[in-house]
């Protein structure tokens, strides 16, 4: 590895001495806490040492995020190296999975914020280890066509890579055995027969009060899901809506204000529109297959939201941060309650573990291309989704 480029290495080799303790100790700080709330120096003093040495082994933290979500994808990659079949590739993604449980944060909500030229080699890499499960998933099931294989298997990594979302976890024996379960369950998936359902698009803002404030909204939820809160500037939210950047706040005190407003409004939404469908159903079954049709919905017209609302929250003044992380705490008991009503057998540790899983495979498919633009990519989903919840 240099500082420009990454030389992935060949037998799944690891760095040695303190540039490993850095990078452990950075991607964990990145997890915790977001990659812009974490500093060189907060990082070298987690370490015992002076943020000079810290330099001495990384030029800025812009390469230290580099090389920690790197060291996560050679950690993938080795693990996928000696694998023959798709139970051995259960197995080891299940152990990645569980040894390297920052990587997937780190990968949808910091990788993006490097330089172009860097996300898009790390990007290359993960395509070729989505490639090479293809093939062994291929190789098992022959019939498969190409692109359901792909599909499937980003849908792997992103329903193994949700296990980042939370903390708790079962004894390591039987949670590898449960993440291999949803895993076999998932690349058995069929997509014969899929119906091509396209998006119900939202209705127009435009003609009412507040339009001008509703398109800001907008706005500001795509482009801090795209580039992060801080690389986004006033000049570029009021660019994106035709105004001036300075008249940005004429409908909003601060940048901070218009965050908490767009999630704020996310979250109505999603309330609104899943939260209808999961309460107007009479039983559980009814309530749950009704909420993911609802979910898997809303995801394909509001992408940017869901997107926003996992990557930005952190950025949140101590109040409305609270809110959000209330919200999403509520929600996903609601749906771990319904799941445990259908499948009594599911522990509250196993059906969370599902429905974590099932929201990280819907909100990367919508939005991982090109397969987000099948059209019948909400039955895909669907049929991903149940499998992964064991339904």
């Amino acid at each position: 590895m240099t500082g420009t480029r990454r030389v992935r290495p060949g037998g799944g080799s690891r760095p040695a001495g303190r540039r490993a303790q850095i990078l452990r100790l950075a991607a964990d700080l990145f997890h915790r806490h977001g990659y812009h709330q974490v500093s060189m120096t907060e990082v070298a003093g987690g370490l015992g040492i002076t943020a000079p040495a810290l330099y001495r082994h990384f030029r800025g933290k812009p390469e230290l995020l580099h090389q920690v979500v790197g060291g996560g994808l050679d950690a993938l990659a080795a693990a996928l190296a000696p694998v023959r079949g798709t139970a051995e590739l259960c197995a080891a993604l299940s152990t990645v999975a569980i040894e390297q449980r920052p990587l997937g944060t780190l990968w949808q909500r910091d990788a993006r914020l490097l330089p172009p030229g860097r996300r898009a080699g790390l990007r290359r890499e993960l395509r070729a280890d989505v490639r090479l499960m293809a093939g062994l998933l291929r190789a098992d099931r022959p019939g498969i066509p190409p692109a359901d294989a792909e599909l499937l298997c980003w849908s792997a990594l992103s329903v193994y890579g949700g296990l980042s979302n939370h903390s708790f976890a079962p004894p390591r024996r039987r949670f590898e055995l449960l993440l291999r379960e949803i895993g076999t369950a998932l690349l058995a998936v069929s997509f014969t027969g899929a119906a091509d359902r396209p998006p119900v698009l939202a209705g127009p803002v435009a003609d009412r009060p507040g339009e001008r404030r509703e398109e800001l909204l907008a706005a500001a939820v795509r482009l801090f899901h795209e580039r992060g809160f801080d690389n986004v500037s006033t000049g570029r939210l009021g660019a994106a809506v035709g105004m001036a950047g300075p008249s940005v706040y004429h409908h909003f005190d601060s940048k901070a204000a218009l965050l908490a407003a767009a999630l704020e409004r996310s979250r109505e939404r999603l309330r609104q529109e899943v939260g209808h469908a999961l309460d107007g159903a009479a039983a559980a079954d009814a309530a749950l297959a009704a909420g993911l049709r609802a979910y898997i919905g809303f995801a394909r017209r509001h992408g940017h939201y869901l997107g926003a609302m996992l990557s930005e929250t952190e950025r949140l003044a101590p109040a409305d941060r609270k809110a959000a992380v209330d919200f999403r705490r509520d929600f996903l008991r609601t749906w771990v309650g319904l799941l445990r009503q259908v499948r009594p057998g599911y522990d509250a540790a196993e059906a969370r573990i599902r429905v974590h899983s099932m929201f990280a495979l819907v909100n990367d498919g919508v939005r991982n291309r090109p397969h987000s633009e099948r059209a019948d990519l909400a039955d895909c989903l669907e049929r991903m989704a149940r499998a992964v919840l064991g339904l």
